[in-house]
């Protein structure tokens, strides 16, 4: 597009050369320049997009979208991040064969998100949410990424409030969507699960009578929205009559998940003649099959085979980074970042696949936790709740990072039945002293806490001491 057609998408003024061609996708950070792209100037609480729009061009964009003339050509609206989410409805609504498919959760829909779009690449050109660009800005981002040769869009939709959801279906907007569950991340802006259940329900709201709604059957909350779409109801889970069902799960030494899958969820109910198909998958955490299920659910209603969902499965590996990432050492220490972000439920998933890895390998396990944000009131309950469930599970070393996560400490020695060990150290630099001393050979280290927490770095910090001896 042009820059002039670009401002008549968007409302805007041209100033510089109108007739300059934008050929990249949209990118927020000038040090990411996409060549032939437009670079999007948003004024932040601490730097100006604005001030970076020269350099941008001179390293590649062509043109900049932002609130205030440049040197370089730019076209100049009121909102830039409102005009970004009017170009990506135009772009999306020009292409000529395309799906969209956009899911949200509490938890698990960047893993279920990865899953769908390496499972959609295996029948035509894909693109999806890179890393978890979920939110009014993220969105278009994606949408943008998306030409005249894309077949399946992938969306992932985060929300803080109610009516965020919307404003993202009213950019990227669905025939297929999916909600994976109701949790309790974001109780701190949303008060209760409920609230949160009515916000992530927006995204079936959005869908044309034509369309399918991909729900998760073992969550309450969720199995109940069907109710607020006309699209036709697909549903997935370990529940009997969900569509997309699985069970015997099984789980080996280091925590890959098996289990029987059986699809029944066309019209006809035929897709799957020959039974199940039992389906090992590649990544660590029971919690893995829920992720693939749904994946699997929302691929079968846009129409793939379900023979070739199952194999792109069993193929499909994580795409995402620090998310249950399993890496072992030299000595055989195990180290398992998963340090992207938490919440109590994905604590817990992640605990169960320690407490699995201990039980079938014998060896001793270290938590590395720390904070949870944006809890709200609950916050010392749930941190005191993780540390309780992390005893109970018998992880060996609970280490616990940051006062914020220090009830932790204290709900894990409630459990008098625990014979493990609690250690509290205020910052990072502290957790990785302690560990460099007391991790052995053999060992099983989970970290795990919220994006904020930055705990990728002990982590890594981990991995690169062993290296360097």
């Amino acid at each position: 597009m042009t820059l002039a057609e670009i401002a008549d998408v968007v409302g805007g003024e041209p100033h510089g050369d109108a007739s300059v061609v934008v050929t990249g996708p949209a990118f927020v950070d000038s040090r990411l320049v996409e060549p032939g792209g437009l670079f999007v100037a948003v004024v932040g609480e601490h730097v100006d997009g604005h001030e970076y729009a020269a350099g941008a061009v001179a390293a590649g964009a062509a043109a900049v979208l932002g609130s205030r003339a440049t040197e370089v050509p730019t076209v100049v609206v009121a909102d830039p991040v409102a005009a970004l989410g009017k170009l990506a409805r135009h772009v999306v609504d020009s292409l000529p064969d395309r799906t969209v498919l956009a899911l949200t959760g509490s938890q698990g829909k960047t893993g279920t998100k990865d899953y769908l779009a390496q499972v959609l690449a295996t029948a035509g050109p894909t693109v999806a949410t890179a890393g978890n660009f979920n939110n009014e800005i993220g969105v278009p981002l994606t949408v943008l990424r998306a030409d005249a040769e894309t077949r399946f869009l992938v969306v992932e939709m985060g929300a803080r409030g109610i009516g965020h959801i919307r404003y993202l279906c009213e950019i990227a907007n669905p025939s297929i969507a999916a909600v994976i569950n109701v949790g309790t991340a974001h109780m701190s802006e949303f008060g209760s699960r409920e609230a949160i259940a009515q916000a992530k329900g927006e995204i079936l709201e959005h869908l044309p009578e034509g369309g399918v709604a991909v729900l998760n059957a073992d969550d309450e909350l969720v199995r109940q929205m069907g109710t607020r779409t006309m699209a036709r109801v697909v549903t997935f889970g370990a529940s009997a009559g969900s569509d997309l069902y699985f069970w015997d799960i099984e789980m080996n030494p280091l925590g890959h998940p098996t289990a029987c899958f059986t699809w029944s969820g066309s019209p006809s109910g035929k897709d799957d003649p020959d039974g199940f198909v039992r389906l090992a998958l590649q990544q660590v955490g029971v919690h893995q099959v829920e992720n693939a299920a749904a994946a699997a659910a929302m691929a079968l209603s846009a129409g793939l085979d379900f023979a070739a969902v199952t194999d792109a499965l069993r193929e499909a590996v994580g795409q995402s980074r620090w998310r249950m990432e399993a890496t072992e050492r030299a000595d055989g220490v195990t180290v398992i970042n998963d340090a992207y972000n938490a919440n109590p439920a994905s604590m817990g998933a992640a605990l169960n696949a320690l407490q699995g890895i201990r039980e079938r390998t014998g060896r001793r396990t270290l938590a590395v936790l720390g904070e949870m944000k944006e809890l709200g009131e609950t916050s010392a309950q749930a941190h005191a709740g993780v540390g309780a469930d992390a005893a109970r599970r018998g992880v060996d070393v609970l280490l616990v990072i940051g006062e914020p996560a220090r009830a932790m400490v204290d709900g894990a020695a409630n459990i008098t039945s625990w014979s493990g060990t609690a250690v509290f150290v205020e910052d990072r630099a502290a957790a990785l002293a302690w560990l460099r001393e007391n991790v052995v050979a053999g060992d099983v280290v989970l970290v795990k806490a919220s994006r904020g927490a930055a705990l990728e770095l002990v982590a890594e910090g981990l991995l690169e001491e062993e290296s360097d001896r």
